[in-house]
């Protein structure tokens, strides 16, 4: 697979803007998020606020190419390194609904191996992880109107739309259709589709997102996947192994590539800086059971990453305290 252009130097320009009284507003997500995560708890076993449904998880390799780039040498992409991975592919919602109905798709991968202070500041880092789903951005701008949404959904489409209706008054009609092409969107499965991380993160001294583009050689989009991601993926997996790209995505400047704003696609091109590989293995077997029983009590958190690959922006700083919530609400911080 051809690597994306590679663009000149890309500029460190870049900043953050803490908002006034940003860090009892997060606690308030938080609060949320925990009482949203105990409620569906109660009715599903213990588990996640959001990204609820566990499809399946895998185990592989992420290879950090030679020949990189200089600004794109920075923490896990250093120098060229084999790192142990693992991976976890979910349903985006709350509720443990059937694979067929509209939704965000996640992809979660831990990487270990790495070697760097932590990006939480509590000494070395134990893993850098990337939260990856099937969407270039995010559907809102801010973690405030997200959290609205989620909180509001959480009780119902008819608490959803008392709350649409609420926010955004003569723009209701807007945001709902914007909404809904969102939650419709296309998705041909976990092999084929790219996913991204919407959101930016550090590298080094540049700011950059992250995408992971998947190889031709993984196939084409089967009839009736839709029904059972993970019988899907792991169908492909029994009979051969799974290559993606791991790519970077450059900030370049503030009206273009604006850190804070999550809901704006940035025009940049892509850095191929390293491929993930799952070899052929059989989810279904013990040795796959028991993988898929560890990711699903462990932590994977963008803030479980190195200080060169720091989260960045509003959504970045809000799950830092929601996940960290939503952790020890299940047992796993």
């Amino acid at each position: 697979m051809p690597r994306a252009p590679i663009p000149k130097t890309p500029s460190t320009d870049w900043k953050e803007t803490i908002a006034k009284g940003e860090k009892e507003r997060y606690e308030g997500y938080a609060r949320q998020f925990a009482e949203i995560q105990a409620r569906k708890s109660q009715r599903y076993g213990t588990g996640r606020a959001l990204h609820r449904k566990q499809l399946t998880a895998a185990h592989g390799t992420l290879e950090v190419l030679d020949g990189l780039p200089g600004f794109a040498k920075y923490g896990l992409f250093t120098e060229p390194h084999d790192f142990e991975v693992f991976v976890r592919l979910s349903n985006g919602g709350l509720d443990k609904a059937g694979d067929a109905r509209p939704d965000v798709r996640g992809f979660a991968m831990r990487v270990f191996g790495v070697r760097g202070p932590s990006a939480l500041g509590n000494g070395p880092a134990v893993s850098q992880d990337f939260t990856l789903i099937n969407h270039e951005t995010f559907a809102f701008p801010s973690s405030d109107e997200f959290v609205g949404f989620v909180a509001a959904a959480s009780h119902g489409n008819g608490a959803l739309l008392k709350h649409v209706f609420k926010r955004y008054g003569l723009g209701a009609p807007r945001q709902l259709a914007r909404m809904l092409k969102v939650a419709g969107k296309a998705f041909s499965g976990f092999a084929t589709e790219p996913l991204f991380s919407a959101a930016p993160m550090a590298n080094g001294p540049y700011a950059v997102r992250v995408r992971l583009l998947p190889s031709e050689a993984n196939g084409g989009p089967v009839a009736g996947a839709s029904k059972d991601w993970a019988a899907d993926f792991a169908s492909r997996l029994a009979h051969q192994p799974l290559h993606w790209d791991l790519q970077l995505q450059f900030y370049a400047d503030e009206a273009t590539t604006p850190i804070e704003n999550a809901s704006v696609n940035w025009p940049t091109p892509y850095v191929t800086v390293a491929r993930l590989m799952l070899p052929q293995q059989d989810c279904a077997s013990e040795e796959g059971q028991a993988l898929a029983q560890r990711v699903e009590g462990t932590v994977i958190d963008p803030w479980q990453a190195m200080a060169a690959h720091r989260p960045l922006g509003d959504v970045q700083r809000a799950r830092k305290v929601v996940y960290f919530q939503s952790q020890k609400g299940r047992g796993a911080a």
